[in-house]
């Protein structure tokens, strides 16, 4: 068998209709996988899919919007029901709110923390329930570098970040005894559609590469490829980590 190979498996990513998300779906697919696309709308889903299966790369859609709790799990309960279990969960999906520590509103501050904290806590542990009863899985979320290095205006995401960080951890104790390895990607700035405003901004771009020592955004790819190892039954005995992925940015002075 080929190293990395994910022929069999089932793998559902959140937030998979674009960038960072789909970048993984289309990894994990290629190497093997059969990927269900997650988001809020069926027709970009789809659209996502459609362009995946002309890759030859098995793939399901499953809309839903990970801040509904209940109807997450009522969709991961329809999948195992429909393709058996699910191997590999990367949590990608999550919201961010840009406004000065001083004049940042509490409402907005619970709305981020809810996205990218609880709920993704909620989904997480309705889908380690079934790879607990099948004594395997890989779960994989989405860290940040900002819960490693300040960022001023983004107080909730670096809280919710820095909380997801230490759930990862802990979760990898409790889980490892049922075959699950918890693990996180920490992505430094990568070139997406979400992050056109800051790369088509010269001052900005400046500033980023003064600190990246590669001196270039990250892509998507960059991510994705981490994704699969940490989802590869090769990393069998790597959990509870956070595996930093900025070009050496949060390395650098």
């Amino acid at each position: 068998m080929a190293m990395f190979d994910l022929t069999g498996q089932v793998a559902l990513v959140t937030g998979s209709s674009r960038g960072i998300g789909y970048a993984a779906a289309q990894a994990l697919g290629r190497q093997g996988a059969t990927v269900i696309l997650n988001g809020r709308q069926r027709a970009t889903l789809e659209a996502a899919a459609a362009r995946l299966k002309e890759e030859r790369v098995s793939a399901h859609v499953l809309p839903f919007d990970i801040a509904d709790p209940e109807a997450a799990a009522a969709a991961v309960t329809q999948a195992r029901a429909e393709l058996g279990r699910i191997d590999i969960f990367f949590s990608n999906a999550g919201v961010q709110h840009r406004e000065p520590l001083l004049s940042y509103q509490q409402q907005d501050f619970d709305r981020v923390v809810f996205a990218n904290l609880t709920s993704q806590w909620a989904l997480a542990r309705e889908v380690a329930r079934g790879m607990s009863e099948h004594g395997y899985g890989r779960i994989i979320f989405t860290g940040s570098i900002t819960a490693l290095r300040g960022r001023r205006d983004i107080t909730a995401y670096t809280a919710a970040k820095a909380a997801i960080h230490g759930l990862v951890r802990q979760w990898a104790v409790e889980l490892a005894e049922a075959g699950v390895t918890v693990n996180a990607v920490a992505p430094g700035y990568i070139k997406t559609e979400l992050t056109s405003r800051l790369w088509n901004d010269e001052a900005f771009n400046q500033w980023l590469f003064d600190r990246v020592p590669q001196k270039r955004w990250g892509d998507p790819q960059d991510i994705a490829s981490a994704v699969v190892f940490l989802a590869a039954r090769e990393a069998q005995f790597m959990t509870g980590q956070v595996m930093v992925v900025d070009g050496g940015m949060s390395s650098s002075m």
